[in-house]
């Protein structure tokens, strides 16, 4: 995709992005045709292959959440022995939450428009894992951008070529929309992405299908959506349980009403404190 093309799809991209939003009710609840969905202690690293987070106990952590804003959030325990997420023989499971009791949640962030080097620097400080779910319309103007939150220790997952409707697409439309993907992220980070999020959230069989004949692992959707301020909750007490996976976006001032996505970011995280919850790396439990 030429540097003109690039831009174009990335600007149509924000536009359908800013007019419907990634987390649409289509995808956003648990039903029919669907299934709804820290700080890791140091020193040793991650399940998922990572580097070791760092403790948040410590006086240069406590420094680097006051330069934020923030306060330390609790100490992630460390990655199950085994992964609870299982799945039938062949079959890709669709998760919106992690079975789990431990009070932990997993955050997430879509499409890859935003990329504010302040959010860089803010993860670099503050050590919190998080999984990217990337979209090459929005980001192949500056793929490099992701490559230091890699080298954190986060993943890059697939998010589709364009952004589609799944719903809509047929089935080799789904499999070229992932497959494609899965092509353009193993060869420009190094990594195949084990997981997919359907744009919107919306899913059918044929998506399982199309993911499994591509490589994927599990389809992961969410439980809460991060917006500017406030989180919008699918359950009716509006709280975090333990598992849950939380939504955000890379989204700028336009998108955030003249907020960034640092303040964003830090907002979820009060939230995620306030509740007392700590924050694991997804694919540590997937």
């Amino acid at each position: 995709m030429g540097k003109k093309s690039a831009a174009a799809a990335a600007l149509v991209l924000s536009g359908a992005l800013l007019a419907t939003g990634c987390s649409s009710d289509g995808g956003s609840g648990s039903g029919p045709g669907k299934t709804g969905g820290g700080t890791a202690p140091a020193p040793s690293a991650s399940a998922s292959g990572g580097p070791a987070q760092g403790t948040d106990d410590g006086p240069a952590s406590a420094a680097a959440y006051r330069k934020w804003g923030l306060k330390p959030l609790p100490a992630a325990p460390a990655p199950p022995a085994e992964k609870p997420v299982k799945a039938k023989p062949g079959e890709v499971p669709v998760i919106s939450d992690i079975p789990t009791k431990e009070k932990v949640v997993f955050v997430t962030f879509d499409d890859g428009a935003e990329k504010d080097p302040r959010f860089v620097e803010m993860m670099r400080d503050l050590k919190i894992p998080f999984t990217m779910f990337l979209t090459d319309a929005a980001i192949s103007a500056n793929m490099g951008y992701f490559k230091p939150l890699q080298q954190l220790g986060n993943a890059i997952q697939n998010h589709t070529l364009t952004h589609p409707n799944m719903r809509t697409e047929s089935g080799a439309q789904q499999q070229h929309q992932i497959c494609g993907q899965q092509e353009k992220l193993t060869k420009e980070y190094g990594k195949a992405p084990r997981l997919f999020r359907p744009p919107y959230g919306n899913w059918n069989e044929a998506t399982r299908a199309a993911a499994k004949e591509c490589g994927i692992q599990s389809i992961v959707l969410w439980r809460e959506s991060m917006q500017i301020q406030n989180m919008q909750y699918q359950r009716g007490d509006k709280k975090l349980h333990p598992g849950d996976i939380i939504l955000a976006h890379f989204r700028g001032k336009s998108e955030l009403k003249g907020h960034t996505m640092t303040e964003m970011t830090a907002n979820m995280l009060r939230h995620i404190q306030e509740q007392g919850f700590a924050v694991a790396r997804l694919e540590d439990y997937v």
